[in-house]
């Protein structure tokens, strides 16, 4: 089949038409995504029997996202994505001030991110979307006006190719990433414990007790962290309170970050990425999702994990962290794809 965009309506936020659109290779992958959040809705990919199905985490109408913001599901996060310790941080000897959305730090840009936002959606070709969006001098506290693009290609080898760019009028911090929740069996297993991933990380960002990078790296080797031999999301993590939440230093400079693989379904992802950083997070409160105030009853703990590229977690005040700050005249730049393939 030939490679098209579809759309329909999904809701409306505000004042503002919600469209969800589906981006179909020559394969029959499909990716939707909607503006709002410039959030990706479904991936559909086939098993290694034929059969298609939808690797990700989502909703059946824009309420759905709505209500569970706090799970950020499938979003664009920004502008700062993770966490800001204390939810300050001082630039060219400016103190500036953050929401406190995660205890008494700022977490994934504030109480309304790059997530809560219409996005303007444009057709680049039968194969990407491209949505932009204008986060304003002051907005959540960052200085600057930011002008974001994020765009969505499906390649013929089933590749989702997400870009991200971004320039500035003043110095600011930027950090975004994708906050897809995958599960590989397309609904066969109600969690990822089963799933055995790899990441291509020797080392790691030491937390405190608060989840706040201490600026010491550690080797993941004979460590219940080191995924760098594919293992069972499950096998170790019961080490961990609740679960994975961690920020992982790719090697590099391949660009491999993370394989995911079902051996149900025979599913398999490849994970690469421009980014310094992974955050495995292993969707520890799932199980608090609700639709329409009820529990959702499809989402246990561990239902989704999500692979997010990433800079490290408070770098804006972590000097010897890979710099985030980006100034007027230069441009932001980010490549992360992921692949699915059976095996």
């Amino acid at each position: 089949m030939p490679p098209a965009i579809t759309e329909r309506p999904f809701g409306i936020h505000g004042k503002n038409m919600v469209t969800e659109y589906t981006i179909t290779n020559n394969n029959g992958m499909e990716v939707s995504v909607m503006n709002y959040g410039a959030t990706i809705t479904k991936i559909i990919t086939a098993d290694k029997h034929g059969t298609k199905g939808n690797v990700i985490l989502g909703f059946d109408s824009l309420n759905g996202y709505i209500e569970n913001g706090n799970q950020y599901i499938g979003c664009i996060v920004g502008r700062y994505c993770n966490r800001i310790d204390k939810a300050k941080f001082s630039l060219d000897g400016k103190e500036y001030i953050l929401a406190k959305n995660n205890k008494e730090n700022s977490l994934h840009g504030g109480n309304k991110g790059f997530d809560k936002v219409s996005w303007k959606a444009e057709k680049i070709d039968e194969q990407s979307l491209k949505f932009s969006y204008l986060s304003e001098d002051g907005e959540e506290g960052f200085p600057g006006n930011l002008s974001v693009e994020v765009t969505y290609s499906v390649s013929p080898l089933n590749e989702l190719i997400i870009q991200y760019s971004a320039t500035t009028d003043q110095a600011t911090p930027v950090n975004l990433t994708s906050h897809c929740y995958f599960n590989l069996s397309a609904g066969q297993a109600r969690t990822i414990l089963d799933h055995e991933l790899k990441i291509y990380a020797d080392l790691y960002t030491t937390l405190n007790n608060d989840a706040i990078p201490t600026g010491e790296l550690a080797s993941v080797k004979n460590d219940r962290l080191d995924f760098t031999t594919a293992k069972k999301v499950g096998k170790d993590i019961n080490n961990f309170p609740g679960g994975y939440d961690i920020n992982f230093v790719l090697n590099g400079p391949s660009g491999k970050a993370a394989e995911l693989y079902d051996p149900v379904t025979g599913r398999y992802m490849e994970m690469f990425t421009s980014e310094p950083g992974v955050q495995f997070y292993s969707g520890n409160f799932l199980h608090t999702a609700t639709i329409n105030n009820n529990t959702a009853t499809d989402y246990v703990e561990h239902a989704a994990l999500c692979l997010e590229a990433q800079h490290f977690p408070d770098s804006p005040n972590k000097p010897a962290f890979p710099n985030t700050i980006l100034r007027p005249g230069e441009t932001y730049d980010q490549r992360t794809v992921y692949k699915f393939s059976v095996k």
